[in-house]
């Protein structure tokens, strides 16, 4: 299948006799069977924790949670684990909310000694939970590698699709800096839905029949012979916005349409994957990998619909929750062992090592209780990475660093036992058109509303004025943890309403599945 020569603007040729990339017992062990500790609930502070940390080197003073993180840390590693011996400045890239759940973890990691994000906005900057380095180009390789020797940084973590998929970590490592995030070559998992089925279709990776078109006539044609609903996809990056379930034949060939005559995605849209129509639940899924070995994270669901109700058009997600009450532990074994693992191996034994974050987008069939990969992300998504970085318990900048070092059997992680809920607050018009530059008020107070709620920015600036602005679609991930999905679903839209922003909107109705389950267990 050869990855390396694979390019988006070609077809992919898949080349036989290529074996299996075999992962060792222990490896395979390891990772569907991370150790997990149950901490009591944590409480959010507003400091920035590695201020806090410096602190409190000449005092007992402890601010946070920092020393608990650490002792919960060390007491959740294994024998062999490799501990940094000093700590690390990490650099990360990107500058939405995903990028500001990433700081905020970080900057509470014992082994991270500062967090720098390029470029950053203005609510990761404020919060303290990174500093940020607007004026760095980070589409220039050359820059940012020169800054990374500079500033002395000892990992990049790279957020955004974008970087990735333009090499930026094929040339960091040529640098010999440790980067986390997965090469150009492999970053075609989400790069190119086309090579991701045909990966697929080689290794007995369960996912929906499909075919590839470029030629709208014969996709229509196909669309006639196959009935609706159907899905139709562009092939390349197009922002979360390049799937269409038509329910009817006429929106399939609108989007068809769309995508290979009108060109409305541009060369994304050149090539379109059009398949089979699933019916179940969907689940969001995360496994670390460090090429040869994954270690899964906690389940998410988020909600893609833009209406209340899931209905209206796709976004780039309304909202999520973390765990995911239908991705069981027998389910998630089974995720990991006919869709994670399967990948793995296959990305390894095709010459493109894997590392980094997979991200899979399932479907739990309804008529057989089975997950079907829809998707491949190559990095945290967004929102769920707020919601899983709201929970995780242990040293990120520690875990990510051997993945980069493929080190990933030598490390297990710790969850806060909690639920964890993201609201996100979009301006008023998305994922169509919307007006930049509405005035944002009373974030500061919504945080108050609880210690458990944190904000994290996406699409915020500040105007010639001072007063925060949305310049984005999705604008704030209004996140809270509880002890149960209505103690964090009742925290987060508390805080919600808080905020004063009359030409934002937001959906009412995150966490209904899981909500709807507990109640449904509480009544049996």
């Amino acid at each position: 299948m050869a990855c390396a020569a694979y390019s988006f603007r070609g077809h992919l040729k898949l080349a036989g006799g290529h074996g299996l990339y075999a992962l060792a017992n222990n490896h395979l062990s390891s990772s569907l069977k991370p150790s997990v500790s149950y901490p009591s609930s944590r409480q959010w502070s507003n400091i920035s924790s590695n201020a806090a940390r410096h602190t409190a080197c000449h005092s007992h003073l402890i601010v946070g949670n920092s020393e608990r993180w650490r002792s919960s840390l060390k007491a959740s590693l294994e024998d062999g684990t490799i501990v940094a011996e000093g700590r690390i400045t990490v650099l990360v890239i990107g500058g939405g909310g995903r990028e500001h759940a990433l700081c905020f973890a970080l900057n509470r990691s014992p082994s991270c000694e500062a967090v720098l994000c390029a470029p950053g906005n203005v609510g990761i900057a404020q919060s303290g939970d990174a500093v940020c380095i607007s004026d760095l180009d980070i589409s220039n390789s050359d820059a940012v590698i020169s800054f990374c020797h500079k500033r002395g940084v000892g990992m990049v973590v790279i957020g955004p699709e974008g970087p990735l998929v333009a090499g930026l970590t094929n040339d960091l490592v040529k640098a010999g800096i440790p980067t986390f995030g997965p090469s150009s070559e492999a970053a075609a998992l989400e790069g190119s839905k086309d090579f991701m089925k045909k990966l697929c279709d080689k290794y007995n990776i369960p996912t929906a029949q499909y075919h590839t078109f470029t030629d709208p006539a014969k996709a229509k044609q196909y669309v006639q012979d196959q009935g609706a609903p159907i899905v139709v996809k562009a092939d390349g990056l197009a922002a979360g916005k390049g799937v269409v379930v038509a329910m009817t034949l006429d929106e399939a060939f609108e989007a068809i349409d769309s995508m290979l005559v009108e060109e409305s995605f541009g060369p994304a849209g050149s090539r379109i994957i059009i398949e089979e129509y699933l019916e179940g639940e969907e689940a969001s899924f995360f496994a670390l990998v460090d090429g040869e070995k994954a270690l899964p994270l906690e389940s998410a669901q988020d909600h893609k619909r833009v209406g209340d109700g899931d209905v209206g058009p796709n976004t780039g997600g309304m909202g999520a929750y973390s765990p995911a009450p239908i991705v069981t532990e027998v389910l998630k074994h089974t995720i990991m062992e006919t869709i994670i693992i399967p990948t793995v191996k296959g990305m390894a034994a095709e010459g493109c090592k894997f590392v980094g974050v997979l991200y899979a987008g399932l479907m739990i069939e309804k008529k057989s209780g089975l997950p079907k990969l829809i998707e491949y992300n190559v990095r945290f998504g967004d929102p769920e990475c707020q919601v899983l970085m709201m929970r995780l318990e242990s040293d990120l900048a520690q875990v990510l660093l051997s993945a980069c070092k493929g080190e990933l059997g030598k490390v297990s992680l710790t969850w806060s036992p909690e639920i964890a809920m993201v609201v996100v607050m979009a301006s008023e018009g998305y994922p169509g058109s919307y007006k930049k530059g509405t005035v944002i008020k009373n974030i500061d107070r919504a945080e108050q509303v609880s210690p458990a709620v944190k904000i994290f920015h996406a699409g915020t600036a500040l105007d010639g004025d001072g007063n925060l602005v949305a310049v984005g679609g999705r604008v704030l991930g209004v996140t809270a943890m509880g002890k149960d999905i209505e103690e964090a679903r009742s925290r987060a839209y508390d805080a919600v309403d808080v905020v004063d922003w009359p030409e934002g909107f937001f959906r009412r109705d995150i966490g209904w599945r899981a909500l709807k389950q507990e109640q449904t267990a509480n009544y049996r």
